[in-house]
């Protein structure tokens, strides 16, 4: 059978329930097992005569096998095997006496005690690495790991007597050197499930470089022939095929492996690259990654394959960069509408915002698509941008559309541009989106046509709707250039069209109706813009907020909807450091907006433990005198109600239950019967891997109930708001709080993008060490909009010194975005704070880091500049064209805008 990178493992494992093990980790073919990578390497096993043995510290040595017995278990069912082993010769080479140990292991499966009596045959030489330990007084070894060494071996006198050669045994290693070389080197460890263990993975991974090499050979699937040779015998079964041992160190110093796995797996990274960086091959660094000579041969492995991966994947966003350019887009050259619009704006735009906006203008006025992404921290004045953006793209009679991440954020940006643009036009915008949707000139024909090819599916009304140019009736007359005679009108007025998936019929058909028109207009939409109705034939722009929550076939049906490719800018407030950006985001323009508007001061913020009664009182009583003096307060909870079983963002445990806010008797009350109700209904606190079980998170419903039953808020009216509620609900409590008819909200996580309300000052953040920093951030971002002083409080049930504790800290110590990001990738790794569609285990890297690796991700962008600059199609690196084309095609999510 030809074994290839894309041959499965179900095809050479006879073993199903290892393959079933090994899909649940990811593991489906044996280009998968092999860059499956181990975490770390163990330690080299020292080399120690029986006479030196320390209880329960891992050892080596050789012996010669006294004698065996395999005893039958009448209690236990099943069969122990007894093995006395001498290690006389090895121990006169260490100028120690000899000495005698029990070698014993239990199984539940003749055919594998069979096979282990096999290899364990009085007189046979072997290599043990194993822990020793005592039992009735003698040395000891429960199942230690073996290899049979070829008769004529001995290092003393270079034979063994009493050795009986078997022709159906094949010998682990020629010589008892060999084998120590081999059983004493650094081993591989791997991330394992209660499935599959380290050891099970490392051996089925070795068997798989063996094939591929082309030394494996078929064996049967019985138990007594499955197991690996130069590994512990493992009841359950190895590979097919894995017959022979792993090459040892002198089989691999002559190439004998080596060699049969370049044939197999051809290197991707140029010649010239690799050894400028005195790289390995590619075969060479999976065999030293998963059959390590030493200690300092797989550190040098995981250095080439982690440049490697560096290399294709800024091969991949250079290409992509470059094949973006060559795309038609709709220049926007008209300026005058965005220039009115900043001239009317009641406050000076910041420098950072006016060197944006002028980047995006000369980007936006090319023949081929802007791809710029634009970072900023919260509060930076990021929309300003966007309106500017979209107001140059309508100014050129061109339509725009803003999608948000929520309808809450859609409808606030909504009314905060349809508000700007007042300012200009002198039109008063009523309290009816549906209303504002429509231009007042707006035909009526047109709207009859496009509702027809929205929702009938009319053949000519769809190609009205979707070639405006090509059928007059469609444009009311309007000419091919007519977009450009009517930038004067244009800057008179511009429709802000307002489209979800939550609105009503009527207003949908028409909000649908006039982007479907062509006529020039900004459309600030959710998830609805990408649903097939929705038609924007004369779209120039498309600005995603908070890129991260929108996946790229989102994106791309925006794109795929029409002839010209729509310029594009992404914004985020989440913090992503440079180096991560440039790793992510390498085939965009990236603009950072790093000052803040002035008049805006800090926020001050508070970690409160929550078992600290004294101090939850006065941040209550602190909240309490913030809204008599007319300002509003967040309370944010990470689940709905006690029935949702949604959970925190990481792994760090808190320490205590439900603590005692204040003195009130009533909520001391309160807090006994809340936290008998979770004991009642709590799991053990020890899961099934022994650690402890976390306390239950806090939820909206809970909260507000015990909150407003404090002597604090009495009198003071709350409003909840979650994802659940539905959109008339969700409008009701926003205008209820932003004009302080409810001055405290308690909500999930759905303010945490851009809801603004300038009034609010407090946030109080419940289960706060169970988020992400980059999320605390972004909510602590909510408050000290309206220029007021703000206080954040993080309520935690953290663990005093643990690690949930230190990223609170970083919380408290910076409003630095940068730097909270740094620390957020420090301790949660870049998919997680970047999101699942930028996270790295969906993205095909593995190894690269992207703070810590900086330095190669910078040399391999060079390196791979040159390189396309030189030969643009790959044509003369075949294998890297494809590793490139491989991970673009299976990795879409990594390029963001590909």
């Amino acid at each position: 059978m030809s074994i290839t990178l894309n041959t499965t493992m179900s095809s050479i494992m006879t073993n199903k329930r290892r393959v079933g093990a090994l899909k649940s980790l990811g593991v489906v073919t044996v280009g998968d097992a092999l860059t499956y990578y181990p975490f770390r390497v163990a330690d080299p096993v020292p080399l120690r005569a029986l006479r030196e043995a320390r209880i329960g510290e891992r050892m080596a040595f050789s012996a010669s096998v006294r004698s065996m017995r395999v005893v039958p278990m009448n209690v236990r069912r099943g069969y122990r095997l007894d093995a006395v082993v001498d290690d006389g010769d090895f121990a006169v080479s260490r100028h120690i006496a000899g000495a005698a140990a029990r070698l014993v292991f239990f199984s539940y499966k003749k055919q594998y005690v069979d096979w282990l009596s096999m290899r364990l045959r009085s007189g046979a030489i072997v290599v043990i690495a194993g822990e020793p330990s005592e039992f009735n007084g003698q040395l000891q070894f429960t199942h230690p790991e073996i290899m049979t060494v070829a008769p004529g071996s001995g290092p003393a006198d270079g034979e063994y007597s009493g050795v009986v050669q078997m022709s159906a045994l094949k010998y682990d290693a020629d010589t008892v050197e060999a084998g120590l070389r081999r059983i004493s080197r650094p081993r591989p460890v791997y991330h394992a499930s209660s499935r599959i263990s380290s050891e099970h993975i490392h051996e089925s991974i070795v068997q798989c470089i063996e094939l591929l090499a082309g030394t494996g050979q078929d064996l049967p699937g019985d138990a007594a022939t499955e197991a690996p040779q130069t590994m512990k015998p493992m009841e359950d079964g190895g590979i097919s095929g894995a017959g022979t041992a792993p090459a040892d160190a002198e089989s691999r110093s002559g190439n004998a492996v080596a060699v049969g796995l370049a044939r197999a797996i051809p290197d991707v990274l140029p010649e010239s690259v690799r050894e400028s960086n005195h790289l390995l091959h590619r075969a060479e660094a999976f065999l030293a990654i998963h059959d390590p000579l030493s200690t300092a041969d797989f550190k040098r492995a995981i250095g080439t394959m982690r440049y490697e991966e560096a290399f294709v994947s800024q091969t991949a966003l250079l290409q992509s960069r470059s094949n973006v350019r060559k795309d038609a887009a709709l220049p926007c050259a008209g300026v005058a509408l965005r220039d009115r619009f900043i001239e009317s704006l009641p406050f000076p735009l910041t420098g950072g915002q006016r060197e944006v906006i002028d980047d995006i203008g000369v980007d936006m006025a090319r023949e081929y698509p802007m791809q710029r992404l634009l970072q900023g921290e919260v509060g930076s004045g990021k929309t300003v941008v966007a309106v500017a953006a979209m107001l140059q793209a309508a100014g050129s009679g061109h339509q725009a559309v803003l999608v948000a991440p929520t309808q809450v954020l859609a409808e606030q940006h909504h009314a905060t541009i349809s508000a700007m643009l007042c300012a200009i036009d002198g039109v008063e915008t009523g309290d009816d989106p549906s209303r504002d949707a429509l231009s007042p000139n707006d035909p009526a024909d047109l709207i009859k046509a496009a509702e027809s090819a929205a929702d009938d599916g009319d053949a000519k009304g769809r190609a009205a709707v979707k070639h405006p140019v090509k059928h007059s009736g469609a444009r009311s007359g309007k000419q091919d250039g007519a977009a450009h005679a009517q930038s004067d009108a244009n800057t008179r007025h511009v429709p802000v069209i307002l489209l979800t998936g939550g609105m009503k019929l009527a207003a949908r058909r028409r909000a649908l109706a006039l982007a479907a028109s062509g006529d020039p207009c900004i459309i600030v939409a959710t998830h609805a813009a990408f649903s097939k109705t929705f038609q924007a034939p004369n779209l120039a722009l498309v600005v995603i907020d908070e890129q991260h929550r929108f996946g790229v076939e989102q994106r791309e049906s925006l794109r795929a909807k029409n002839d010209v490719v729509p310029h594009l800018l992404v914004m985020t407030a989440t913090p992503i450091p440079r180096t991560a950006a440039m790793t992510w985001f390498g085939d965009l323009d990236i603009s950072w907006l790093t000052e803040l508007p002035g008049g805006r001061k800090p926020i001050r913020t508070f970690i409160v433990p929550e078992d600290d009664g004294r101090m939850m009182g006065s941040m209550f009583a602190h909240i309490r005198g913030r809204i008599d003096a007319g300002e509003r307060a967040y309370v944010v909870c990470p689940r709905i109600d006690a029935d949702d079983e949604s959970d925190g963002d990481d792994d760090t445990s808190g320490a205590s239950q439900i603590g005692v806010y204040d003195d009130s008797d009533a909520y001391r009350r309160e807090s006994a019967t809340a936290a008998a109700n979770t004991a009642a209904s709590a799991p053990s606190q020890e899961d099934g891997d022994g650690a402890p079980s976390r306390p239950p998170l806090h939820s909206v419903a809970e909260i507000e109930r015990r909150l407003s039953s404090l002597p604090q808020f009495r009198g003071v009216r709350f409003a909840t708001l979650t994802g659940r509620d539905d959109d008339a609900t969700k409008q009701q409590v926003m205008a209820d709080f932003a004009d302080g008819a409810t001055p405290v909200l308690v909500a999930t996580t759905v303010i945490e993008v851009g809801v603004d309300v300038p009034q609010a000052s407090c946030i109080v953040i419940f289960d706060a060490d169970r988020y992400g920093l980059s999320q605390l951030h972004q909510l602590r971002g909510r408050v000290g909009r309206g220029g007021t002083d703000s206080w954040a409080f993080l309520i935690s049930r953290a663990e005093d010194g643990g690690p949930a504790q230190q990223r609170l800290q970083v919380i408290q110590g910076t409003l630095d975005g940068a730097q909270i990001a740094q620390a957020d990738l420090e301790f949660r790794g870049a998919g997680d704070v970047l999101g699942d569609a930028q996270s790295g285990g969906k993205s095909g890297l593995k190894l690269l880091r992207v703070v810590k690796d900086v330095k190669i991700i910078a040399d391999a962008r060079e390196r791979a500049g040159r390189l396309l600059a030189d030969d643009p199609d790959l044509s003369g690196e075949v294998e890297l064209a494809g590793a490139v084309l491989d991970f673009t095609r299976g990795n879409e999510t990594f390029l963001t805008s590909s």
